[in-house]
């Protein structure tokens, strides 16, 4: 079986110590393929110097995440423009609206994605979405930008049914399923249960949110395989076909060959 971890940070300085390690058991679980989405401007570099030592399992994604701007947002915008248009890329994330810290820069956070949903469509890149505490927000925008060359995925999923089949009518985005369908008190697989599997594609948001048994650690790909049997779980079907299915989405999504 292979999997695809379609969203890790494996660049972070939490993985210094045994970064390789943590990619050989990725592999060694039968994670093979590991999408890494860019934060801000000091992960650009570590990110594409890991992809360059693992050509065959690392792939970058440019973005400028919600949590990254700031009063210097349109400086660092341009930078981030160049990496994407200068260097390949496999979609345009980490990107988004994220008002559940501060909602300081929440004008300057809505006109950063909206000029970064506008460099994929030009790019033909699928977008990755972070929607905390902001999915009006966030469909606000994509209401309004969506047409037939828009995609994407709206990476860590924890909303309803409702805000889940909305996703699924825009047309090009899938649902990024991670450690929180673990979680007993989230309650997202009674969300599951309503949605086709066809729709989901599979995270670890490693370092972060880690599935249980491995609450509390750190997070890493190799994990993936406890959100794939509990996703098995929820739809009453193998690991393999949780596997086959959600590796042949993500393929498409990300054009991976």
């Amino acid at each position: 079986m292979f999997f695809i971890d379609t969203h890790t940070h494996l660049f972070s300085t939490s993985f210094d110590e045994d970064r390789t390690a943590v990619v050989e058991r990725a592999v060694k679980a039968g994670v093979e393929t590991l999408l890494l989405p860019n934060i801000d401007l000091e992960s650009i570099e570590p990110m594409y110097e890991l992809c360059n030592q693992f050509p065959q399992n690392c792939f970058p994604m440019m973005g400028l995440h919600p949590g990254s701007v700031d009063a210097n947002w349109e400086m660092n915008l341009e930078i981030i423009r160049k990496n994407l248009f200068e260097r390949k890329n496999y979609a345009v994330g980490e990107i988004g609206m994220d008002l559940y810290w501060d909602k300081t820069f929440q004008n300057e956070q809505a006109e950063a994605f909206r000029k970064q949903i506008a460099w994929a469509k030009e790019l033909e890149l699928p977008i990755v979405i972070h929607a905390r505490e902001a999915f009006d927000e966030i469909f606000e925008i994509v209401d309004e930008l969506n047409d037939e060359r828009l995609t994407g995925v709206f990476h860590c999923f924890t909303g309803t049914v409702e805000q889940a089949k909305r996703i699924q009518n825009y047309g090009g985005f899938k649902i990024g399923i991670g450690g929180v369908l673990t979680y007993k008190k989230a309650e997202l697989d009674l969300v599951l249960k309503e949605i086709e599997l066809s729709e989901m594609i599979l995270e670890t948001d490693s370092p972060y949110l880690p599935p249980t048994p491995h609450r509390g650690k750190r997070n890493e790909s190799a994990y993936l395989l406890h959100i794939a049997e509990k996703l098995a779980d929820v739809k009453e079907c193998t690991l393999k076909v949780i596997a086959d299915t959600t590796t042949a989405t993500a393929k498409e999504l990300f054009k991976l060959s």
